[in-house]
């Protein structure tokens, strides 16, 4: 690993240092594949959603550094908002990334419950998911009202304390008919549908009860158009609907046909294809913020099927299938014009702010896509060749392995995997001693003042958590001030879950996974 380092200390040149990697490979002094266990990541990343839990913590909690906590949310506005997720390091709930960590760890059980199951996760993953379900039919307290944030993120943000010792504001934010949120409605709906179908066989009231709510919601956030971040202003700061909400209602859309097999919700998603831009914008991101290149994949994937040939709208099926392709192929460096920019040692790179989550996002497309190709007997059209779905699924591979340590850095960046991960992650509850440890209260400026600048390590592992990661050179520094690189978010992980399932099933194969990789391409 130290020669590995080297190639990227003595150049700044990416065409230098991919041949300097190759170079040593060549003698034998550095292996160009590394073996993980992915099923044990799988394990520790469902793991994760257990450290990020708000309300009152079950009998049967496995992270026992954690207590109850916010226990009063929604209290002085009337409605009972305990429960739900953190989203990251601080102590509030935000509304839209919670959704879509839900819609993507559902999507990942729904691809690969097999495998999840396999690896002894299942209880796990549907536990995972029925957490944050719960809190949104408590969210959900009208059919068009929606409570879509508890905290504030500035006050919180002044702040450095234990979410047990919560004193700053719970006030709770809500959307409704005269302050609309489509986004959030969207993807809320989104989540209670695909929720819907992992609960359809074993909890089947459920599932017909997240059903109704999403249907509901879909047809609130439809009805009553508009930006949720205008009616919640607060959220500004911290997640700020960029890409609006179209994407989120054709997104939603998706999702109950997956759900309802309703010919209504594909006609929609078909019908305001080019108004709401599905089938026009050629996107290289995909994040909880913008759903473009996903739900373009789901569209693309229908294609196949006979009944939607029959619906008169296989050019916009067409369509969706060419923007999908667009977003694959950048991914995997295909198009003669924009491509996703690659670190030197070949991890996908958006921008500095918490990288990671667009490489878990991308790696979990591709592996959807991967599938789908193969079932279909297709290949994945580029401008630079077709590409079979061993390369796309290979690729996916290399992003997971360069997370769990195969990168110049030799760090893992899901901690608690591995022998060298982050032990300083920017997270409130983890670098100060536990409640369990010491009941006593620690105040705001108690934990800025004392637990926040210490050196020390972090005296509780948040097992799981996938941090921001490593800037476009592939360096990492592992700093509690450095909140770019080393806070974790909920949904960095949950698209993780399905990769790493997927994995999980193939790893003892002895096909295609095992084919050489290269550092980048």
């Amino acid at each position: 690993m130290e020669d590995k380092r080297r190639c990227f200390s003595l150049s700044q040149n990416k065409f230098l240092q991919h041949w300097c990697v190759l170079f040593l490979s060549s003698l034998a002094i550095l292996p160009l594949t590394q073996s993980f266990n992915y099923g044990k990541a799988l394990s520790k990343s469902l793991l994760y959603f257990e450290s990020q839990r708000s309300g009152r913590l079950p009998y049967n909690q496995r992270v026992t550094w954690r207590h109850h906590s916010g226990l009063t949310d929604g209290l002085e506005q009337g409605v009972d908002l305990v429960g739900g997720y953190y989203d990251a390091g601080d102590n509030v709930k935000f509304g839209l990334p919670m959704a879509f960590t839900i819609t993507m760890l559902s999507w990942g059980v729904i691809e690969y419950g097999d495998e999840i199951s396999s690896a002894g996760e299942y209880t796990h993953a549907l536990e995972a998911i029925k957490w944050g379900t719960d809190y949104f039919i408590k969210a959900h307290t009208h059919p068009n009202v929606l409570w879509v944030e508890v905290g504030d993120g500035d006050t919180d943000h002044y702040c450095w304390q234990r979410p047990e010792d919560m004193t700053t504001s719970r006030q709770a934010y809500k959307v409704d008919e005269k302050n609309p949120g489509s986004e959030v409605a969207g993807e809320t709906a989104a989540a209670m549908a695909a929720a819907s179908i992992v609960f359809r066989k074993t909890n089947p009231h459920y599932s017909h009860l997240l059903l109704q709510h999403a249907e509901q919601l879909f047809e609130f956030g439809d009805k009553f158009r508009g930006k949720y971040d205008e009616s919640v202003r607060v959220v500004k700061g911290y997640y700020p609907s960029v890409s609006g909400f179209k994407d989120e209602l054709l997104w939603a859309a998706l999702w109950l046909y997956k759900a309802t097999d309703k010919e209504d919700y594909l006609r929609y998603a078909l019908e305001k294809a080019n108004e709401f831009g599905g089938i026009t914008w050629a996107i290289t991101e995909f994040s909880w913020d913008v759903k473009f290149p996903a739900l373009q994949i789901i569209a693309s994937m229908l294609l196949t099927e006979e009944n939607h040939r029959e619906m008169g709208f296989k050019l916009v099926f067409e369509q969706y299938r060419s923007k999908a392709e667009y977003y694959l192929c950048a991914c995997l460096n295909k198009n003669n014009g924009s491509n996703v920019n690659r670190t030197p040692a070949g991890l996908l790179y958006i921008r500095q702010w918490n990288n990671m989550q667009y490489v878990t996002n991308a790696a979990f497309l591709l592996t959807v896509y991967s599938d789908y190709l193969r079932a279909s007997n297709q290949r994945l059209r580029c401008d630079r060749g077709k590409v079979g779905p061993e390369e796309v699924l290979l690729f996916a591979r290399s992003q997971a392995d360069y997370i769990l340590g195969a990168n110049p850095m030799g760090m893992s960046y899901l901690v608690g995997y591995g022998s060298r991960y982050p032990q300083r992650m920017h997270h409130r509850g983890a670098s100060i001693e536990s409640y369990k440890e010491n009941k006593g209260f620690i105040g705001c400026t108690q934990g800025y003042d004392y637990w926040y600048p210490r050196n020390d390590p972090n005296p509780n592992v948040v097992v799981g958590a996938l941090v921001g990661g490593p800037d476009q050179m592939d360096r990492f520094s592992d700093d509690r001030k450095n909140f770019m690189q080393t806070e974790a978010c909920t949904y960095n992980t949950a698209s993780l879950v399905g990769v790493l399932a997927k994995l999980h099933g193939v790893e003892e194969d002895d096909g295609y996974l095992n084919t050489p990789l290269l550092a980048s391409s």
